[in-house]
């Protein structure tokens, strides 16, 4: 099972750590993640923020490599997640939301590359404009919709 990194400015990837946890925490995978959440700090040491994603990144890897999430391109947690890059190993995506990291869960058994794009996928459909209530027969139709597959399981 591909591990799983947050690299995010303080506390987005603690916070999005716990909210994954509450939403899968009827899934009976819930206790295996290998869900890590490492949150910058203002002004820390870039030496130092790496030298703490590096340990939490080997925490997380059971040798099925890791996905690293991160909040900002170009800003410190993802210049940090930048320097873990090693194609085919830990692939890293910037623009973590909720749907991105839910996504990603839900197909940790994936090879850490189609993690990737999954998790992209999840980011980009979890993004949309709502302007009136869902049909109740539109809200857990698809094929892909892990929250109904989830709630299919409970």
């Amino acid at each position: 099972m591909a591990g799983l990194l947050l690299i995010a400015h303080q506390p987005l990837a603690s916070a999005l750590a716990q909210s994954a946890l509450h939403v899968f925490s009827r899934d009976p995978r819930c206790g295996s993640y290998r869900l890590r959440a490492f949150d910058v700090e203002p002004d820390a040491d870039l030496a130092l923020l790496e030298q703490r994603a590096r340990v939490l990144l080997a925490e997380a890897d059971d040798g099925h490599g890791v996905l690293v999430l991160t909040d900002c391109l170009g800003a410190t947690p993802a210049n940090v997640a930048a320097r873990l890059a090693d194609p085919g190993k830990v692939e890293v995506v910037a623009g973590v939301n909720l749907p991105m990291l839910l996504r990603a869960l839900c197909y940790c058994d994936a090879p850490v590359q189609a993690l990737a794009e999954k998790a992209i996928a999840g980011g980009t459909r979890g993004v949309a404009p709502i302007s009136r209530a869902p049909v109740p027969s539109q809200q857990h139709g698809g094929k892909d919709d892990d929250l109904a597959r989830v709630q299919d399981q409970q």
